[in-house]
């Protein structure tokens, strides 16, 4: 199926017993035993398993070509159940250049029962070669990255930790050390990193799979349902319990029925908000893979299947200027998010945990679906 039949029908059927096209929300937290103790229907409480989360689970898996989903009650909670499936002493490689939220999991709570790691430029390969050790049992990958879309090589880091686990044999991952890549800014429509060498793929189902912004949600897909870190992230789901209610679950999936048409149109007015940006003389630099001159752009159109709907812009006068511009807007919200059908704007910075590496001048811009030409009539009078 092409990609915008496929996010339609993909892992929904009518109802059994009514026929219902539109799947029903099943808000039941417990499931009758059979007379004999049983459970033959294959449901006993909501938190191990549901069936409005499971029909998520299923249509995730398929979208990314995984054999298995597990969804949660936040990406932030899809990110922590890989670092607490880790044993203490386990080394993670993450990039220099992520959502500050999963590096602060690291920093703080991981750090706190004795993960280590060891953060990266993972644009540059032989930097991750470089960081791998024997205790090496996870790369965090995040391309594009927040909030500067830096490209990284999904096949040339999957290779490398092959290679790793080759060496080192009897790691957590498929292939010794497992390779995660977080896919919420290129969703499964643009980009496919099971199918580079990936061996899971983490979403934050908030944004641009059900791209509303009313749920919040994440999930993680795996290549391999049997490997050991599938297991044990599923063993987190299960015990510690931060899943998504049945009705965040349905939202998802309601969400997830118009993915191509809102990607495609976001894909579109980002382009046209990034070429306006790039000839704008109030502008100092844009960051967007689309645009031929950025570093990445080479790798995102071998990599990629469009180039998403986040791009970021640097203003003159550093935090105070960005703030000013910000402030002059009057079609784009400022609120802290993407994916949504409304564009969203923010200065990063003093969003992000500290330290943060993020210039104090750089706005982040979730373009929306809205007229493009609205919105660079808002953007060009802020700039002004």
């Amino acid at each position: 199926m092409k990609p915008a039949t496929h996010v339609v029908h993909q892992g929904i059927e009518p109802d059994r017993q009514t026929g219902a096209v539109i799947l029903p929300i099943n808000l039941s937290t417990t499931f009758e035993r059979d007379p004999d103790g049983e459970y033959s229907r294959g449901y006993y409480y909501s938190r191990p398993d549901n069936p409005t989360r499971g029909v998520l689970e299923r249509c995730l898996a398929e979208l990314e070509g995984g054999q298995v989903g597990a969804c949660f009650s936040s990406g932030s909670a899809a990110s922590m159940a890989v670092f607490q499936s880790l044993d203490p002493g386990d080394h993670v490689i993450a990039p220099l250049e992520a959502y500050h939220g999963t590096i602060k999991m690291l920093r703080t709570i991981g750090a706190r029962w004795g993960l280590t790691h060891t953060q990266v430029n993972t644009t540059d390969t032989s930097a991750v070669e470089r960081a791998m050790t024997e205790k090496t049992k996870l790369i965090w990958l995040e391309t594009p990255s927040n909030p500067r879309l830096q490209i990284s090589d999904i096949a040339a880091i999957a290779e490398i930790a092959w290679a790793n686990g080759a060496k080192h044999a009897g790691r957590i991952g498929s292939h010794g050390v497992l390779l995660v890549c977080d896919n919420t800014l290129a969703t499964p429509l643009l980009q496919s990193p099971l199918s580079l060498g990936a061996g899971a793929v983490m979403h934050s189902t908030t944004k641009y799979l059900s791209g509303h912004g009313d749920v919040l949600g994440g999930a993680l897909v795996f290549a391999d349902e049997k490997s050991e870190l599938a297991q044990r992230v599923r063993d987190v789901q299960v015990q510690v319990g931060a899943v998504p209610s049945p009705f965040d679950c349905w939202l998802a999936l309601r969400g997830i029925k118009t993915l191509a048409l809102r990607v495609r149109a976001h894909c579109d007015n980002a382009a046209r908000v990034a070429a306006f940006f790039d000839k704008h003389p109030r502008v100092e630099a844009v960051h967007y893979p689309g645009l031929p001159g950025h570093p990445g752009h080479e790798l995102a159109t071998r990599q990629m299947r469009g180039f998403g709907g986040l791009l970021s812009f640097e203003v003159p006068g550093g935090q105070a200027g960005a703030m000013a511009m910000i402030a002059r807007l009057g079609l784009i919200r400022r609120a802290t998010s993407l994916g949504g059908v409304e564009s969203l704007i923010e200065h990063r910075a003093s969003m992000e945990a500290q330290p943060s590496m993020t210039p104090d001048n750089l706005i982040r811009l979730s373009v929306g679906i809205e007229d493009p030409d609205d919105l660079i009539a808002d953007l060009d009078q802020a700039l002004r």
